[in-house]
């Protein structure tokens, strides 16, 4: 069974166009679509104060390319539907990891083990985790 576990955050707006965007909503709704798409071990990580570049970091596991794929193309549709457009990508599937980057926000989903290798929540442990799913 999956654990939410939701922490007190502030929320920035991202401006798309003419429209502002609420960056924690729209980190949320990353979260929620990799937990939808049965991603492994998501985090969502509140780099406001520590990182000059974004807000947040979705950071997530998916078991096989073809997941991992699933996972950038179904990220990027749910934030596109929201009006937010990927600014950057990065990676492949069959790198083991994949970098969506849409300003504020920042998804990386990666295999297991490029995960375990990077560490990105260990090279970030100064940002609080505002959502953790297991």
């Amino acid at each position: 069974m999956r654990q939410l576990c939701y922490y007190d955050i502030r929320s920035s707006k991202i401006k798309e166009g003419n429209k502002y965007l609420n960056a924690t909503a729209l980190a949320k709704k990353a979260v929620e679509v990799a937990s939808d798409k049965q991603a492994a071990d998501i985090v969502l990580l509140d780099l406001s104060q520590v990182c000059p570049f974004t807000d947040y970091f979705v950071i997530c596991n998916g078991e096989s390319e073809r997941q991992i794929e699933s996972l950038r193309d179904s990220i990027d549709e749910a934030l596109g539907k929201e009006g937010i457009s990927v600014k950057h990508r990065e990676g492949t599937a069959d790198s083991g990891w994949v970098l969506l980057d849409f300003g504020s926000i920042i998804v990386h989903i990666f295999a297991p083990q490029e995960r375990a290798y990077y560490q990105l929540d260990r090279l970030w442990s100064k940002a609080p985790a505002v959502l953790r799913i297991q």
